[in-house]
C-alpha cells in the first residue's frame, strides 16, 4: 500500500488503490449467511408414493393372458388373434361381472406403438383392470 508523507514539498497525486479488506469481510459475512439459510429454503412437496412390494401378486383365476411378440403377433390366452378382432373380444369380456383382469406380456423388443394400441382398445372397450406382467429374473 502506498502511504502519504508529511513532506509538503513533495506533491503526490491521490491514492489510487482500493482497500479490499472491508469488501472481503462483507463477502465472508454474506457467505456465512447463505450457508446457514440455504437448507431452510428448500421446499418439500409431500407425495404419497406407492410402496414397493417384492411379493408376487396373487391374482384371481379370472384373468386374460394377453401376449405381444416382437414380430407384432398377438396372443389371447395362448391363441393367436388378429388386431381387428380385439375390440369385439374386449367388449365381450368387459360386460362380464366381475370383470376379469387383462395381463399383458410383451417381448422386450416389441414396438410400443402396438402395446399402446392394445391398451387403448382395451380401455375404450370398458376394461378397468389392465396390467403388465414382468419377469424379474431376467436382467436387461
Amino acid at each position: 500500500m502506498a502511504f502519504g508523507s508529511f513532506d509538503s514539498t513533495r506533491h503526490q497525486g491521490p491514492m489510487a488503490e482500493i482497500n479490499v479488506v472491508p469488501l472481503v469481510d462483507v463477502m465472508l459475512v454474506l457467505l456465512v449467511i447463505f450457508i446457514i439459510t440455504a437448507p431452510l429454503l428448500t421446499n418439500a412437496v409431500k407425495i404419497d408414493l406407492p410402496k414397493a412390494d417384492s411379493h408376487p401378486n396373487i391374482t384371481r383365476t379370472d384373468h386374460i393372458e394377453f401376449g405381444i411378440r416382437e414380430d407384432g403377433s398377438l396372443y389371447w390366452s395362448g391363441e393367436q388373434v388378429q388386431a381387428k378382432t380385439l375390440r369385439e373380444r374386449f367388449a365381450i369380456v368387459a360386460k362380464k361381472q366381475p370383470q376379469p383382469e387383462l395381463h399383458i406380456r410383451v417381448d422386450r423388443n416389441a414396438r410400443y406403438e402396438l402395446v399402446s394400441q392394445v391398451m387403448s382398445a382395451a380401455a375404450k372397450s370398458g376394461l378397468k383392470r389392465i396390467g403388465f406382467v414382468t419377469d424379474p429374473s431376467q436382467s436387461p
